[in-house]
């Protein structure tokens, strides 16, 4: 586990991932199965298997792209991420004996995947972006502005469940058991290296070049700090009510000290000011500048969080016929809570040992499977996440939100597919499957966001022998895009989120 690289949300809810093996992605109907991997789609179902060992491990291989654009005035408007996972394993066993059957499961339950956004993203660029109109209104006019932005962030959640299953009759199979969750967050990026072209005197590089911000940032406080300095012998000497020109024509001060006193305010100076309105702005500037020079010096995240929750599971299984299998399984809410391990946090956003919700939510499912022949097998499954009963830790410019502030209606997901057997050793399948998330425009972030999806998944099963077989499957998952409007400090702009994925899985089925 320990080299395993989380892949991202393909299907299931906010936090929930459903995609737990290969015979899923080849057919994503699963929640009627009778196999090993029943372990975790039916358990109930696990009954009717033959007297021995059932095994069952996957792995998916997934890779996904996801794209954020923003109208906001900056220099770029997109702003592309990747998601490369070759690891994502399963692994199921069950030893059934009699009427009862014992399994174990681990798999990656949950988590919102990983990703690499290596220039960056919108809420990175305009802390940036904000600094040449900013300088323009006090009067330092700036056009451009560079920066070295990444992040990377990773979110997974291990599963170990355990179940026991009885098959109190031909018919009818019930199933307990409980789910231990590992959770695991990591986040890490930076925003360093700031330049800006100031049209400025004391630019080093001269006026209208590139210039290190908190360099020139720095260089103007320090300034502005001495020219309030300098202003305060006038003022203390009955000149506070008087212009530079009068206090050059009264000789109470140099000419060149009056030109650089103007000279230092930019476009914010005019003669009409007195060297208390002068004061003033110098104060003012200095306070300003100050700030800029700690907003924009080279920051860094490098942090981590960590919990864990408790899981019971109990499923139903009814064998109406030989033909027709019904299943239910419903999941609890766990509860967890995560807490921060930091090592760099200089934008205080992961503040070292704060603990933050990070429920997974209850869930219900239903399956059937109906074979109107021998030869063909029908299937679908349903799924309704209890979102609005978890906590997620949802915060709205850093303010935590109750769900109903962020959600209209709770996750839910549908599945169909079809398995046909053209010879005894070869089984061919597919299937669809819809997600709809129920968030409101307001949940999503450029850090988080939940969007729809529409999955197609193909494949097949070859039985090598009666007691090993081989699945393989491919999966497209379509991104539904999202909006949402933003308004920045009477800015109004907008971001629009996209994403694609696409996964290769390979299993092995074994019975002994």
């Amino acid at each position: 586990m320990l080299i395993v690289f989380p892949a991202t949300v393909l299907a299931g809810g906010i936090v929930t991932n459903t995609n737990q093996s290969a015979s899923f992605i080849r057919m994503p109907a699963q929640d009627a199965v009778v196999g090993a991997e029943g372990t975790y789609f039916n358990p109930a179902g696990l009954s009717f298997l033959e007297n021995g060992f059932h095994f069952s491990l996957s792995n998916q291989t997934i890779s996904q792209s996801r794209t954020v654009k923003s109208t906001y005035p900056m220099a770029r408007s997109k702003f592309d991420g990747d998601v490369n996972a070759p690891l994502f394993p399963t692994l199921y066993g069950v030893y059934k004996t009699g009427n009862m059957a014992y399994s174990l499961g681990v798999n990656p339950i949950g988590g919102g995947g990983s990703a690499n956004f290596e220039e960056g993203l919108p809420s990175f660029e305009q802390r940036v972006a904000v600094l040449p109109p900013t300088l323009s209104a006090a009067g330092i006019s700036t056009s451009q502005y560079a920066m070295d932005a990444a992040f990377d962030g990773t979110s997974l959640n291990w599963g170990i469940q355990l179940n026991a299953s009885y098959a109190i009759n031909q018919m009818v199979a019930f199933s307990i058991g409980v789910r231990y969750i590992i959770a695991n967050n990591t986040y890490s990026g930076h925003l360093k290296n700031i330049m800006i072209n100031p049209e400025h005197g004391l630019n080093p590089n001269g006026p209208g070049n590139m210039v290190s911000a908190p360099n020139f940032f720095t260089t103007l406080a320090t300034v502005s700090t001495m020219a309030v300095d300098s202003i305060q012998p006038v003022i203390e000497g009955g000149g506070g009510d008087f212009t530079l020109n009068e206090l050059v024509a009264a000789g109470q001060m140099d000419q060149s000290d009056a030109d650089e006193l103007a000279a230092g305010l930019g476009d914010n100076y005019n003669e009409d000011m007195t060297a208390s309105d002068i004061q003033s702005a110098y104060n003012l500037n200095a306070q300003l500048m100050t700030g800029l020079a700690s907003n924009t010096k080279d920051m860094e995240v490098d942090a981590s969080q960590s919990g864990n929750g408790i899981v019971p599971v109990a499923g139903l299984h009814i064998r109406v016929s030989d033909q027709f299998d019904f299943a239910v399984k419903y999941e609890h809410k766990a509860a967890i809570t995560m807490t921060n391990s930091t090592t760099i946090d200089d934008v205080g956003m992961y503040p070292d040992g704060a603990e933050t919700p990070n429920d997974m939510p209850a869930m219900l499912s239903f399956g059937a499977n109906y074979k109107p022949f021998q030869q063909l097998q029908l299937s679908g499954g349903f799924h309704y996440y209890f979102d609005k009963n978890a906590d997620y830790g949802k915060t709205i410019d850093n303010e935590p939100v109750t769900n109903d502030e962020v959600m209209d209606n709770n996750f839910w997901e549908a599945a169909i597919g079809v398995e046909y057997s053209i010879n005894p050793s070869l089984i061919i399948s597919g299937g669809y499957l819809r997600t709809q998330t129920g968030v409101k425009e307001i949940y999503h972030s450029d850090l988080s966001h939940s969007l729809s999806t529409n999955s197609v998944g193909a494949g097949f099963k070859y039985l090598i022998n009666p007691g090993l077989g081989v699945n393989f499957g491919v999966m497209s998952t379509m991104y539904e895009s999202d909006t949402r409007a933003f308004n920045n400090q009477g800015i109004e702009y907008h971001e629009e989120y996209k994403r694609n994925a696409f996964t290769i899985a390979l299993g092995i089925d074994l019975k002994i």
